[in-house]
């Protein structure tokens, strides 16, 4: 915070029921902790420490009080002296690679996370041929120490759509696991070799269209690798090197483009342990595999695959997903753009809408019984933009595209969020097509003109979401209609990844209250740069992390076309009943 002001921010658990409030202490230089607040913390959990010194270290911590007496200090945070405001993490960035998408878990069971980064090279979409370079996973922990690095290998093509690597705690040690798709020569953190590093199986275009397929589970704080089995479904039932024909007959092309789009997520199919969920394809064929981590062996546990009776289901896919319970039968569905699994492997309905590039679930409409999920329509059709029952399937609304070419383009972004407080539920909007504008979740327009389609987050004080595009941080300005800037990650020299999908590394709840956080790469490739919100807020939520719905989607932000995490919950709503109910404790 400006004028020598240090806002201090943090957690509420599920768990603080009993919780009082709080007291916030705070050392500086090599002083002994004083107590900063003069009453008890206990309409938010915030604090705005008015006399810092910024010339000096500063360690923050909190006691929580219960029945009159303080708990146990937590965990300090310490700002060094002339802190930026952000906080750094030194790279070791491999020569001609850049940061990428990047996921948090607690690998060595500390209770802290430790950031998991994809390291990108020369990479190449499944339309183009050329070849890559290996893609490579590197963890780090917060204070810069390099964990392990893997090496992909050649075998392994870099771009958005071939690496999805999921880290999960999948066997309840407490320390989290690396998933990802392998192949011959992959190096794992200990230096083994996974497969025949001797063989090359990139054609001469740079495709991949024969070899072994592999699925591994790597130990996260190690970087070793705990178990490898054969990746569901094979390119082809029989054949190790299938011919471009075979492949076609297959797929629907025999040059890899729709075979070699990959999906990936965690869901909790029973619910009480966590599943891995490995994907293939969503233009033509499906084939989803669900796999358990058991005595430290992956076991395949269903594998849905639309050609096995299953054709309406089939090209429904977006290059995103999303895992929640949408039946709240306590177990989870797997979103699958237009169309939905049921928990166990079955499909649960299909709109037959088709692919889109954009998800959005949440509880977007509060006045109806449970989950919505906002989709757009890549293609040409009167469903650019529509809204769906989650559990059903039902189409609640929709909005045609307009046809602007030869190609029948649909519109090839959308957003759904919670932004202006004059209307209940979320508002959505989409990027071309000529559906313009900004409606509410009824359907109706409320804006002429929309604003960037990208994700969006947490930032400011209030109840309401912001929109998140490239470095850059707007609010929904309702008095003019238009998005006002209000932070820049650009001034930090820090960039955006992937292109016009402009994401940053993660967005995530990852500290202090409920409220985002973003990290950036810097410019130079060489250092990671963590963002959290100065602005305090007068409401007191539960992290988001403790929501299940919540906690999958960051497992599953790195997929592809990168979505920003939702609530299984509306937040303005849930900011109104806990309002109101202080309303009625204090009668």
């Amino acid at each position: 915070m400006p004028d020598g002001k240090v806002f201090v921010s943090w957690r509420w658990l599920l768990e603080d029921a009993a919780v009082q409030g709080f007291n916030v202490y705070k050392a500086t230089g090599k002083e002994k902790a004083k107590k900063l607040n003069a009453t008890l913390v206990t309409v938010t959990t915030g604090f705005v420490d008015e006399q810092a010194d910024s010339t000096q270290t500063q360690s923050y911590f909190v006691k929580a009080v219960v029945k009159g007496k303080e708990a146990v200090a937590s965990r300090s945070f310490t700002l060094p002296a002339k802190a930026q405001p952000y906080f750094s993490i030194p790279l070791q960035t491999p020569q001609g690679y850049a940061p990428n998408d990047g996921s948090v878990a607690d690998l060595d069971g500390d209770g802290v996370f430790e950031i998991i980064l994809h390291q990108t090279g020369r990479g190449k979409d499944n339309s183009q041929a050329g070849i890559t370079d290996p893609p490579i996973i590197q963890a780090y922990k917060m204070d810069g120490t390099l964990l392990w690095s893997i090496n992909l290998g050649k075998n392994i093509r870099e771009g958005a759509h071939y690496t999805q690597f999921m880290v999960y705690d999948l066997d309840g040690d407490g320390k989290a696991e690396v998933t990802m798709k392998t192949a011959d020569g992959t190096v794992d953190g200990k230096d083994n070799i996974i497969g025949d590093a001797t063989r090359d199986w990139r054609n001469e275009r740079g495709y991949i269209l024969a070899g072994p397929e592999f699925l591994s589970v790597f130990n996260g704080l190690t970087g070793e690798v705990l178990h490898t089995v054969d990746y569901i479904p094979a390119r082809h039932p029989s054949s190790n090197q299938p011919t471009e024909q075979d492949l076609k007959a297959i797929w629907g092309d025999g040059y890899g483009n729709r075979m070699d789009r990959f999906l990936a997520a965690v869901a909790y199919l029973d619910g009480k342990h966590p599943s891995v969920i490995m994907c293939r394809g969503y233009y033509t064929r499906t084939v989803i595999a669900a796999w358990d981590f058991s005595n430290k062996k992956l076991q395949s546990r269903w594998v849905f695959d639309t050609n096995n009776g299953m054709k309406n289901f089939a090209g429904q896919g977006n290059h995103n997903l999303t895992i929640t319970d949408v039946d709240n039968d306590g177990k989870d569905e797997i979103v699958y753009g237009a169309m939905t699994v049921d928990d166990d492997g079955k499909g649960l309905y299909s709109t037959g809408i088709g692919h889109g590039d954009a998800l959005h679930v949440s509880d977007l409409d509060p006045s109806r019984p449970g989950l919505e999920v906002f989709h757009i329509q890549e293609r040409f059709g009167d469903a650019g933009a529509n809204l769906r029952d989650a559990k059903t399937g039902e189409i609640i609304w929709k909005k045609a595209s307009v046809k602007a070419g030869e190609d029948g383009e649909g519109p090839g972004r959308g957003l759904a969020i919670d932004m202006d407080p004059r209307y209940d539920g979320a508002e959505c909007w989409v990027a071309g097509a000529g559906i313009t504008g900004v409606f509410d979740i009824k359907g109706n327009k409320i804006a002429d003109r929309a604003p960037a389609c990208n994700m969006g987050m947490y930032w400011d004080g209030d109840a309401y979401s912001e929109i998140l595009n490239g470095t850059t941080i707007e609010r929904w300005d309702t008095a003019s209609n238009k998005a006002i800037r209000i932070f820049d990650a650009r001034q930090y020299n820090c960039v955006s990844n992937n292109g016009t999908k402009a994401n940053p590394v993660l967005s995530a709840d990852i500290w202090g209250d409920w409220r985002e956080e973003l990290i950036y790469r810097t410019a130079d490739n060489n250092e990671l740069r963590i963002f959290s919100t100065p602005i305090p807020t007068p409401h007191k939520l539960t992290t988001f992390l403790q929501d299940h719905q919540y906690r999958l989607s960051i497992v599953w932000q790195n997929v592809a076309y990168n979505q920003p995490p939702h609530t299984s919950y509306s937040v303005a709503e849930k900011v109104k009943q806990l309002a109101s109910k202080a309303v009625a404790v204090s009668q």
